[in-house]
Order: C-alpha cells, then structure tokens, then sequence
C-alpha cells in the first residue's frame, strides 16, 4: 500500500500497534475510522469500519480473528475513533 499516510500494522498475538504508546485487539480496528483494509489471506480487502458506510458497502464479512495486518490510515496517530460516531 502506497497511500500517502497509511501504516500496514501487523497482527500480533492478536493486537495490532495502534499508537507508539497502544496496542489493541485486531477486532477494534473493525469499528474504527481509520482502519481502510485488512489482510486476509494475503489478500487486501476493503476493512469492515468502511463497509458500514452507505458508499462503501462492498464486502461480505470478514473473520478479523484471520487478520494478519490493518491498512491503517491515521496519519495524525488519533488512535482509535469509533465509526459510529460519523454513521450515527
């Protein structure tokens, strides 16, 4: 991944690094604004947090237990945000 900002954390034990100071379960990432893909497989597909988003919709579920890395887009290292703060 080559977008501008973006950060592909690795799914370790379970936890992804989030911030420098945060690490937190992988199926966090599912709910949270940032979180633009996820890796299955080797494959990247579209992260569950976008897929809640009326434009979006374009996956079935994902098993985040069989994540094995977030396409993570906070380029100001907020941490996690809720997307049902914008969906709401």
């Amino acid at each position: 991944m080559s977008d501008h900002g973006s950060r592909r954390l690795p799914v370790v034990g379970g936890r992804v690094q989030c911030t420098p100071d945060t690490a937190v379960s992988v199926d966090r990432c599912g709910f949270c604004v940032h979180s633009a893909l996820v890796v299955v497989g080797g494959r990247e597909l579209p992260s569950p947090a976008r897929a809640y988003c009326s434009r979006c919709q374009v996956t079935s579920g994902v098993d985040m237990a069989k994540v094995e890395a977030v396409v993570c887009d906070d380029a100001r290292g907020e941490g996690f945000r809720s997307i049902t703060s914008i969906i709401s």
